[in-house]
């Protein structure tokens, strides 16, 4: 999939979004969010649904893993490996 946004623009999109879900969090320079329980199963629910929404995407049980949601790189990672599939 072709995308028309430079990079740096997407990932300022995906740290909005998920400041919106949780915005006590530095999700830009933290990258062990799940490894250090700073964020729970309920924000983990909310992100998956909200990145699911907004980049029309669908997020597999196989991809929810620590190591996708420990950072905003692993989720911006994960889901550009999903928009291409």
């Amino acid at each position: 999939m072709f995308s028309i946004y430079p990079e740096e623009e997407k990932m300022d999109e995906l740290l909005e979004l998920l400041e919106d879900i949780k915005e006590d969090v530095d999700f830009e320079h933290c990258d062990t969010v799940i490894d250090d329980h700073i964020i729970d199963s309920f924000d983990i629910l909310q992100i998956i649904s909200t990145l699911n929404d907004h980049y029309d995407i669908s997020i597999p049980a196989s991809e929810i893993v620590p190591e996708n949601f420990n950072s905003a790189k692993a989720l911006y990672a994960m889901v550009e490996r999903l928009m291409e599939e």
